[in-house]
């Protein structure tokens, strides 16, 4: 864990914070392009934050994300123990649309304790703003033992499926566990309050169906996921982060809850509840399917589970006419592209990796939020709120039935999904018309290696195994040298045995992607996210099996070091992000830091503050024989940045001061700052005179300017600064690229990038160096096509300049056109921009 911020940070964290809620900085980068009617708040809509203290990052850059205490699997049902209750809260967005406050939750499920044997409700961990989030359980009573043999069932599902297959009596004796999230984007409110209905009615009916579905089912329920957001009524969480989009990197702590509440429980069958299209949408979704899915089983149960939904929907008996509410739409049925399943950064889309072999996300159909939030009369607000509530009760209870009445299915098809994947067996590519509608276009498979192995001992490989471990993914540490394929490996190497029942969880964590431009026009989100190659970590893909003897890892083997000092102390090389957080904490200590040749600095004192920033973040600090030049001091960064560029300068550990038009309209000192950087909410034809005047003075006096995107370039180009033209890729476009290194200032800048809206860099002047370049077949996975007229395609971006730097009118300057911090992921890219950062503030000696 990262130590609480040092005063002399923690009054700026407070201030980026208050302005991110005031919306001065601007939050993530928004999703891709929405094919029409998509009305649930993706596109260009920013974020706002709550003002609050900007959190401490929770993990180090040598660690995974955030952990989660997760679901107790010894303790029998019920659960009983009362629930802290939280302060009232008038302000709560929640209570205009007549639905159910936050600090009510609590109260609520106390009630429901006390009144009935059937409800448990848990903590399962806490919000960005530390709030808790709640898991509520419905199952009949379970005295220890039984409770102990469920477990044990679930654990021979997914330790040994082909045992479990071959226990014929299992399907009926094991409890099907259904997962609903109800409130994951803060401002789609009524997924809450038709879970509590639910819940109420469960646990207070006589009916003898219910009695004999809670015999054999058990129904869990995080009853919000975003309670940050649901107060305060925004989408993202309170450090301005989309949660459904966080699956893939697990930054937050509200995602790393969830994620291990998939783990704990395994779902059967999981539902997700959303707003707001209209009519009510219901997954299954269109082309592209993620690969590493057993489709087969997937679609099979989910387009079932999608149809009894919307018969439910639909037997509520609104209307257009009467109402407004559109009949319901089943991608998968209705649409062409556009809401595709491909990338498993969604709640849905994650967790037939744990499991489920139905999920699905719905969206109910009454806008409420955003503009229509102050806008429409509190009696409409309401009417619309009730009606959302009804319909996400009803695939709620549709998704139970549904669960009840396939049961023995349903559990019989989980253990076949990891029954293959422990065996090793190819994907099942289903016949045409499997279900209705099912075509070729329909069909997305991959060849599994037959393992992965990753040989290196530094932060980011450490980083990746750690991930894959909280991912529940099997990893070994090879306890001698061996060979595959050829190629010689260390003793140490990390192999991930591909014959494991969670085998599609481990590829679609390892595999490079594929570039699927030509398979579909339009992508929901994201394309490519490959850890190998954006997480710095070495990860070889072989097809032979590896028969070396590994040891099981539960927690990558440290890699910080300290060897003994040289004549001029200790040599630090800033490669990672974990570099720049370690030497951050070296500056805050007050060490002497000075700067070397090939992106290094030297310390030569402090040794205890050295020993604990090696042990913190992994870093290694080698002997230094010669000592450095010019003197770094501590980097205090103006930031125009997006949520998630906050985030992570922040997890890097520099001083960070909000700016943004308004701010330096309305006055500025830039004596306190060292450098500028510029990703969202900047323009300099929008400052008046004296704010114009005052940039243009602390550029020109030294300071430096590091830009990112549209923003960066557009800043750089009415500022008069480095003379190069940024040219625009396709806006949709996005995913992992190939890149190569230049010849300037910074260091480890080759093999591979982040692009989203991509940009490149032409007319270069006198002095503009070539940071990186996009290689010659730039697209490694991900979806990027050329505009309709040919231009903005990976072909014009081929070998042009993907990040420069120069320093012009006295201002040292970097321009990326890359995506280096987008949501937190590209983790081997935080060093780059660190490095910028380090350069642009005091022009060091390279």
């Amino acid at each position: 864990m990262y130590p609480s911020p040092p005063a002399h940070r923690r009054a700026a964290l407070t201030a980026v914070a208050v302005a991110v809620a005031a919306g001065v900085l601007a939050a993530p980068a928004p999703a891709l392009a929405d094919p029409a009617q998509r009305e649930h708040g993706n596109g260009p809509e920013r974020h706002d934050v709550a003002a609050a203290p900007f959190p401490a990052p929770a993990q180090t850059f040598a660690a995974p994300a955030p952990r989660a205490p997760g679901v107790d699997d010894t303790a029998p049902y019920p659960r009983q123990d009362a629930l802290p209750v939280h302060p009232e809260d008038p302000a709560d967005h929640s209570i205009k649309l007549g639905l159910t406050p936050y600090h009510e939750l609590a109260p609520t499920l106390n009630d429901l304790m006390e009144t009935s044997d059937r409800v448990s409700a848990e903590v399962i961990g806490t919000s960005t703003r530390g709030r808790d989030l709640y898991l509520v359980t419905v199952t009949e009573p379970e005295n220890r033992a039984r409770a102990d043999r469920q477990r044990r069932m679930r654990e021979l599902i997914s330790d040994d499926p082909e045992r479990a297959d071959r226990d014929r009596t299992l399907p009926d004796r094991y409890k099907a566990p259904v997962l609903v999230n109800a409130n994951i984007h803060g401002n789609e409110w009524e997924g809450t309050d038709a879970s509590l209905r639910v819940i109420e009615e469960l646990a207070t009916s006589g009916n003898a169906d219910t009695e004999e579905m809670l015999e054999g089912t058990r129904l869990y329920f995080v009853l919000t996921a975003n309670p940050d957001g649901r107060v305060a009524g925004t989408r993202a969480n309170a450090a301005g982060f989309d949660l459904n989009r966080d699956f893939v990197t697990v930054s937050q702590p509200e995602t790393a809850a969830v994620r291990q509440v998939m783990i704990d429980t395994q779902p059967l069958v999981m539902v997700d509840q959303h707003g707001y299209v209209n009519g009510t949408l219901i997954e299954p979704c269109t082309p592209p399917h993620g690969q590493n899915y057993e489709y087969d089983i997937f679609i099979e149960n989910t387009y079932e589970n999608a149809l009894r939904m919307e018969e439910a929907v639909l037997e509520l008996g609104y209307t257009p006419e009467d109402d407004g509410v559109l009949p319901p739409q089943i991608p998968f049925r209705d649409s062409t592209d556009g809401w595709d399943d491909w990338p498993p950064v969604f709640t849905p889309m994650y967790a037939p990796y744990q499991g489920a072999v139905a999920s699905a996300t719905v969206e109910f159909p009454m806008r409420v939020n955003n503009a229509d939030y102050g806008n429409l009369p509190e009696e409409e607000l309401r009417r619309r709120a009730a009606i959302n509530t009804d319909i996400s009760a009803a695939t709620i209870e549709a998704t139970i039935d549904f669960a009840r009445e396939n049961r023995e299915k349903l559990v019989g098809d989980q253990i076949e999904v990891f029954r293959r994947g422990a065996a090793g067996e190819e994907q099942v590519v289903p016949p045409e018309g499997w279900v209705p509608g099912f075509g070729p276009e329909d069909v997305y498979t991959t060849e599994f290696p037959r393992a992965y192995v990753l040989p290196g001992t530094d932060r980011a490989t450490a980083r990746l195994v750690d991930f894959l471990i909280a991912n529940d993914v099997r990893v070994g540490r090879a306890e001698e040298s061996f060979t595959v394929a050829g190629e010689d490996y260390p003793a140490g190497s990390h192999v991930v045995d591909m014959h494991q029942p969670k085998r599609g969880m481990a590829n679609v964590l390892l595999e490079a992607g594929r570039d699927i431009s030509d398979d579909v026009e339009a992508m929901y989100d994201i394309s490519g996210w490959s850890h190998g190659f954006l997480w710095g970590a070495e990860v070889d893909p072989v097809q032979e099996a590896v028969t070396v003897a590994t040891a099981p890892v539960t927690v990558a083997a440290p890699t910080g070091r300290v060897d003994a000092p040289g004549a001029a102390g200790w040599r630090l090389t800033v490669t990672d992000g974990s570099d720049a957080a370690a030497l951050n904490e070296v500056l805050a200590a007050g060490a002497e830091v000075t700067w070397a040749e090939g992106g290094a600095v030297i310390a030569p004192e402090a040794a205890d503050a050295v020993e604990g920033a090696a042990d913190r973040h992994g870093s290694v600090f080698e002997a230094a024989a010669e000592p450095g030049g010019a003197v770094l001091e501590p980097v205090t960064v103006a930031v125009a940045g997006a949520a998630d560029e906050v985030f992570t300068l922040d997890a890097l550990g520099f001083d960070l001061v909000p700016v943004s038009t308004a701010v330096l309209n309305a006055g500025f000192d830039w004596s306190e700052v060292d450098v500028l950087y510029a990703g969202a909410g900047l323009t300099y034809t929008g400052l008046d005179a004296d704010a114009r005047a005052a940039l243009d003075g602390f550029l020109a006096s030294g300071g430096g300017l590091v830009g990112r995107g549209a923003t960066g370039a557009r800043l750089n180009d009415q500022a008069g600064l480095l003379a190069a033209t940024r040219v625009a890729g396709r806006s949709d476009a996005n995913g992992v690229v190939a890149v190569t290194a230049g010849e300037g200032v910074l260091t480890g800048t080759g093999g591979h990038a982040f692009v989203y809206s991509p940009g490149w860099f032409t007319g270069l002047g006198e002095g503009v160096q070539v940071e990186q370049a996009y290689g010659d077949d730039p697209l490694v996975a991900g979806h990027w096509r050329p505009a309709a007229n040919g231009s903005g395609g990976p072909d014009a971006a081929a070998g042009r300049a993907s990040v420069i730097s120069g320093t012009a009118q006295g201002a040292p300057v970097v321009l990326f056109g890359t995506e280096p911090m987008f949501r937190h992921h590209p983790k081997g890219l935080f060093g780059q921009v660190a490095q910028s950062l380090y350069w642009a503030s005091s022009t060091p000696e390279n």
